[in-house]
């Protein structure tokens, strides 16, 4: 059993850092006594931060983003590509398509894939707002940008079907070999897909 190495206030603030995604109880333990001994500097700052993202922090009621309006900046931008709606299943894919720059479209968060294992059923997911705004007229394709997982494939193919009905182009990201990959360090699945969708050079 682990004994306490610092006050009540010091050991609450390690077992919340540990519940973050990436950091342990070491790590925890490191960036809390890095926080504690630059309180002016980070310990303050960072907490003020955090309270005003707890009060400020919205859900965009037409994408799924987070922002601090509803809706969202993403939404409100008007060089956005109303004709096109990438779907991805959480935030935090959003993001890594937004720091590539290579998406003009509109976003719809899920909050999540289909898994049977995971008990996320249909109604669990953003999928008849999905639905609703494919039918837009000027929506004319939906880009699935999902996880190349079981579970991810299986959402795919449950929304295909679910806009069957809708004049719309439905298309997914390609998978394949990474840009500066190289093939004998790639497994089976990848090099197998690769191959399916080769293109024209």
């Amino acid at each position: 059993m682990s004994r306490a190495i610092a006050g009540p206030e010091i050991e609450r603030l390690i077992q919340l850092l540990a519940r973050l995604p990436g950091l342990g109880p070491r790590s925890a333990r490191r960036a809390a006594l890095h926080l504690v001994k630059k309180r002016e500097a980070l310990l303050g700052p960072l907490a003020e931060a955090m309270a005003v993202a707890r009060e400020r922090i919205v859900v965009c009621r037409s994408c799924g983003n987070i922002d601090t309006s509803d809706p969202c900046s993403l939404c409100c931008d008007p060089r956005r590509d109303d004709s096109q709606i990438v779907v991805v299943a959480d935030i935090a894919d959003l993001w890594a398509l937004e720091r590539s720059g290579a998406v003009a479209g509109r976003y719809h968060v899920l909050g999540g894939v289909l898994s049977a294992l995971d008990g996320v059923r249909p109604e669990h997911l953003t999928l008849d707002q999905l639905v609703t705004r494919a039918a837009d007229p000027r929506v004319k394709e939906i880009i699935l940008a999902l996880n190349a997982t079981v579970d991810g494939q299986t959402t795919a193919h449950f929304i295909t079907d679910a806009l069957a009905h809708l004049p719309v182009r439905v298309t997914k990201l390609a998978h394949g070999v990474p840009v500066g990959g190289e093939l004998d360090y790639l497994d089976d699945g990848t090099l197998a897909a690769a191959i399916r969708q080769r293109t024209g050079f």
